[in-house]
């Protein structure tokens, strides 16, 4: 067991009268949390007052408050530019959300969304798109109908897959005459 000892004024130990028995303090354990609840819900946001000029990579969520010039990968999780973001180049990510400025290429696998306070100027390519009312929006858009041509794919034929050799008939014509 540990004892504590006292000090005087001039910060020099002393053994005193009254001995203090120390208690080891419990860690206590650390709530577990799925990984990959943890990495859906983590978010990243870069704030108004930083500027980028580069590129971007991440395993994250992303928010961009201020400006940023470059490239940005965020492979499958969401990009979004905050009302004041603005933002200068190409973005690959799952879903994209616009607020703010933007202008450049947007490769999204899931959907881009332009709110009305965007100021959107570019390409979008995507599943599936949309506008508000009141964003101002300048681009191409094009929309991967990749999963509608796996549906069509897949689908089976409802009739033969192969014609059929087309029947003879069994009458003669009438110039030919039969013989009993």
């Amino acid at each position: 067991m540990l004892k504590r000892t006292k000090k005087d004024e001039n910060n020099t130990p002393f053994y005193g009268g009254d001995t203090v028995e120390e208690k080891p303090i419990p860690a206590t354990p650390r709530p577990t949390v799925s990984q990959e609840r943890y990495t859906s819900e983590e978010k990243t946001t870069i704030g108004e007052r930083i500027t980028i000029e580069g590129s971007i990579r991440g395993e994250a969520n992303l928010v961009i408050e201020g400006a940023m010039k470059g490239t940005i990968e965020m492979g499958k999780y969401n990009f979004s530019i905050g009302p004041k973001g603005r933002v200068d180049g190409e973005i690959h990510a799952q879903d994209v959300s616009i607020n703010g400025q933007f202008k450049g290429t947007i490769k999204a696998l899931g959907k881009v969304a332009v709110t009305q306070k965007a100021d959107f100027n570019g390409e979008i390519k995507a599943k599936s798109f949309s506008v508000e009312d009141g964003a101002y929006f300048k681009g191409v858009v094009e929309l991967d109908r990749e999963s509608h041509k796996n549906i069509a794919a897949t689908e089976t034929p409802k009739g033969p897959s192969s014609p059929e050799p087309a029947k003879q008939s069994v009458i003669p014509p009438n110039d030919v005459k039969m013989e009993k």
